[in-house]
């Protein structure tokens, strides 16, 4: 055959298909035209000289090797689905928990938030609340034990005025070096964002990997 059957059917289905149409609802109608074209040649061909049946046979195989690549497209496009709907019902029990996560952000929720830090020998720790602006609201210097450390504040800056409720820069220092820490704050809502798990925590969202433990 000088020209592809199947390019054939294809062209003569896409002239009239909207580009709407799903591909495997193109697929199937290409497929069918394929058919018949090829019955239409079969019942019409040259008995003294058969037309080659390699070529209509490798285009059969093409046409199912894309309708099974479509269909496990399809499957896993629902299994990821399905997952995230289950892990979104799971995470909903957190609302209402108090959680740590990891986040370079305090959130201050009824005047209180937390730190847990790891501190690599015991003595001072700075630990220093800035706004978005990087101004200094707070900064306190505790004494540490090694291992983890609980930090907890209550809004406050350091000439003892009282902040609202928002989302605070935070650091945690030891000789100058930065300290791992997690943030600690209640859990007020779970959102399905771009695709991710995202946690809120009043005016914190992180995303839900970020989770490091829950409190209680």
């Amino acid at each position: 055959m000088s020209t592809s059957l199947a390019a054939t059917a294809a062209a003569q289905t896409n002239a009239g298909t909207s580009s709407a149409t799903s591909p495997l609802a193109s697929l199937g109608s290409n497929f069918t035209d394929f058919l018949n074209m090829l019955m239409t040649q079969l019942q019409n061909q040259d008995p003294t000289s058969p037309m080659d049946t390699n070529q209509f046979t490798s285009e059969l195989v093409q046409f199912t090797s894309v309708e099974q690549q479509i269909n496990t497209n399809n499957s896993l496009t629902q299994l990821i689905q399905y997952t995230q709907d289950g892990a979104m019902l799971q995470s909903a029990q957190l609302v209402g928990r108090q959680v740590a996560v990891t986040s370079g952000q305090l959130a201050l929720q009824n005047a209180t938030a937390g730190v847990v830090y790891t501190a690599t020998s015991a003595g001072p720790v700075a630990i220093t609340v800035t706004d978005a602006a990087g101004n200094v609201l707070d900064q306190q210097t505790v004494q540490a034990s090694q291992g983890q450390n609980n930090w907890s504040w209550n809004g406050q800056t350091g000439n003892g005025a009282q902040l609202p409720d928002g989302a605070y820069n935070v650091s945690v220092t030891q000789g100058g070096a930065a300290l791992p820490f997690s943030v600690v704050g209640t859990a007020s809502g779970v959102q399905n964002s771009g695709g991710g798990l995202t946690l809120q925590m009043g005016p914190v969202s992180v995303p839900f990997a970020s989770l490091v433990s829950v409190l209680n």
